[in-house]
């Protein structure tokens, strides 16, 4: 650091504090899912239902993907080491991006299946198919009932919501695809709605998937204005210019920022430090502040050091 620089921490609350805990959500859900799961293969499996058992199928891939997601949860929590300075808080971040990955694979297999059934159709036992998949719908969507409230942030959550939603929607399309064919008795029925629930379950994913590179590649959380932080900053008492602004995403629910501010006028104390963080986390809901205070922008020049 050069003369008359001083690094400042400053930490504040308000929109930072510690998101909801989901982990009951989470031991119900993976519980719920993996006895559905059971049942669905066995009668899948007894009735020679190979929809139901594709979709059991799905269903398996969707508790990997809600321990994983409640695997981040619990890891985010835990505390920084001389290691992970930071903690393991951008497991969550990691943990969406796989589940956007298992939904993809998910969305192969259910494709797959379809294109089988709409070029080789076999007989279903349409009423099988009703019942079981009625089932389905009331846990997956009682599981997705309880991760909607944190769905819009917490993109770890936004995927397990995903993931039970989409199962509710599989199954709801199984069960719509049974009455056809018990009323109608057209085989065709049953692959057509599988291509509208595939298109349906891509349309989430790839928004999940977008949003998780993004937070991997630390850009600008969504929800913040990176030019209304920066005439934020600027317009501080003493401020001359600021520079090195960087703001990106510790986890799914934190953000942290540095930055560099010009002040000619000297340091101006830990009152003004505490006011920008608390400014900055009531305004923005950054929580994770650093500022450097310059008395000038000289360290800034190339060859400075």
């Amino acid at each position: 650091m050069g003369p008359g620089h001083q690094h400042d921490h400053a930490n504040a609350h308000g929109h930072g504090h510690a998101p909801p805990d989901f982990g009951r959500a989470f031991a119900v859900g993976v519980v719920l899912n993996t006895v559905f799961v059971i049942i669905e293969a066995t009668y899948g499996i007894l009735s020679g239902s190979m929809a139901l058992v594709a979709d059991a199928g799905h269903n398996l891939s969707d508790v990997l993907a809600l321990m994983l997601a409640w695997g981040a949860s619990v890891a985010a929590k835990k505390p920084a080491s001389p290691r992970y300075t930071y903690g393991f808080k951008s497991s969550t971040i990691m943990a969406a991006l796989a589940n956007a990955m298992l939904l993809a694979l998910a969305i192969g297999a259910i494709l797959f299946e379809t294109i089988n059934r709409l070029v080789n159709p076999a007989p279903v036992e349409g009423m099988t198919m009703v019942v079981v998949a009625g089932i389905g719908i009331a846990i997956n969507t009682a599981t997705a009932l309880m991760f909607m409230r944190g769905r819009k942030s917490d993109l770890n959550i936004r995927g397990a919501f995903l993931h039970m939603a989409a199962d509710a929607l599989v199954s709801l399309g199984v069960v719509l695809a049974g009455l056809a064919i018990l009323f109608i008795g057209e085989m065709w029925i049953d692959p057509v709605t599988s291509l509208v629930i595939v298109a349906v379950i891509g349309w989430g994913t790839w928004g999940l998937a977008r949003d998780s590179i993004k937070l991997g590649l630390h850009a600008v959380p969504e929800n913040i204005d990176e030019t209304a932080v920066r005439l934020h900053l600027a317009s501080q008492d003493g401020v001359e210019t600021i520079h090195d602004l960087h703001i990106w995403p510790m986890s799914t629910t934190e953000t942290a920022l540095t930055v560099h501010l010009v002040m000619p006028g000297g340091h101006p104390g830990d009152d003004f430090l505490n006011d920008v963080a608390h400014g900055l986390a009531c305004n923005f809901g950054i929580g994770h502040v650093t500022v450097q205070i310059e008395n000038s922008r000289d360290c800034a020049m190339p060859g400075c050091c």
